[in-house]
């Protein structure tokens, strides 16, 4: 890694380890590589975040372009998005006018519509993992990889994860569900998001509480499909 990429800057952290800015010395090309720890940390979440983002080739998709080994780190070398995340631009904004909402949600529908035809849902879709690219009419860049399945490879969705205030309530009964139409329910949390300004289902007086934001969310979907019946 050293000798092909120079380190620039860190650009986040988390629990899979750190993402740093790198510049390919050859082509001069700016790209983001996440490190990740060798040894318990590189598990089956790893293993199909590589495969699967390898297999997507997609203008609103967060490009994969290698894996390479390092004697401490396994590290996955991908496009760089120098835009950042749409959830900054929200919190700059407040929130974003019809137009401007729409610009962006026909973007990231874009984006997982082609992971659905390919086969592969994302799990975790929210408006932290939709970054933008530097240009002047920003593109979405959906990224991070890391809970999603495909259909052909492995397993259908039974484990709860994801993002508590853009998780689909069937996620959370511990059963088989839909990881599509889980995702789909995320774009509806991330449309919200852009043009409330806040999460739906959240307590107001206590927003960061995610227990009663997945509270709120149960009895909203028991009330509603009492009403349907």
């Amino acid at each position: 890694m050293e000798e092909r990429y120079e380190a620039m800057k860190e650009l986040g952290s988390g629990n899979f380890g750190v993402a740093r800015l790198v510049r390919d010395k050859r082509t001069k090309e700016l790209v983001a590589v996440k490190y990740i720890e060798r040894g318990k940390k590189i598990d089956e979440n790893v293993q199909r975040e590589i495969i699967n983002h390898r297999a997507l080739r997609h203008p609103n998709i967060i490009r994969f372009k290698e894996v390479c080994l390092t004697p401490t780190h396994l590290a996955i070398v991908m496009e760089y998005a120098a835009g950042g995340e749409l959830f900054e631009r929200i919190c700059t904004a407040g929130r974003f006018s019809e137009d401007e909402a729409r610009y962006f949600f026909q973007q990231l529908l874009s984006g997982v519509s082609y992971c659905h035809s390919m086969e592969i849902c994302h799990r975790d879709l929210k408006l932290e993992n939709t970054l933008l690219d530097g240009s002047p009419t920003p593109r979405v860049k959906i990224c991070d990889f890391g809970y999603s399945k495909s259909a052909l490879l492995h397993s259908k969705p039974k484990s709860t994860v994801g993002t508590p205030a853009y998780i689909a309530p069937e996620v959370l009964s511990r059963k088989e569900y839909d990881g599509k139409v889980a995702d789909v329910w995320s774009c509806g949390v991330t449309l919200y998001v852009m043009l409330i300004g806040s999460y739906p289902f959240e307590d107001p007086d206590d927003p960061r509480n995610f227990r009663k934001t997945i509270s709120v969310k149960a009895q909203s979907i028991v009330l509603f499909s009492t009403f349907l019946v």
